[in-house]
């Protein structure tokens, strides 16, 4: 399993890689597809207006 600052760490990692992901599919996203990534960053991390912002999703 793994101490809890592990499964911390574990979440962390995840969570760069997904987000990496939303940013590089926002470069080249219509507007609906914005409001979805937004969407999805809130549900993913608690800094997601700040992402939401430098990226221009909404």
């Amino acid at each position: 399993m793994g101490s809890e600052r592990e499964r911390e760490l574990r979440r962390r990692r995840k969570r760069r890689k997904v987000v990496t992901k939303i940013k590089a599919r926002a470069a080249k996203a219509t507007a609906s597809e914005k409001e979805v990534l937004a969407h999805k960053l809130r549900g993913i991390t608690p800094g997601a207006e700040d992402l939401i912002k430098q990226l221009k999703l909404s």
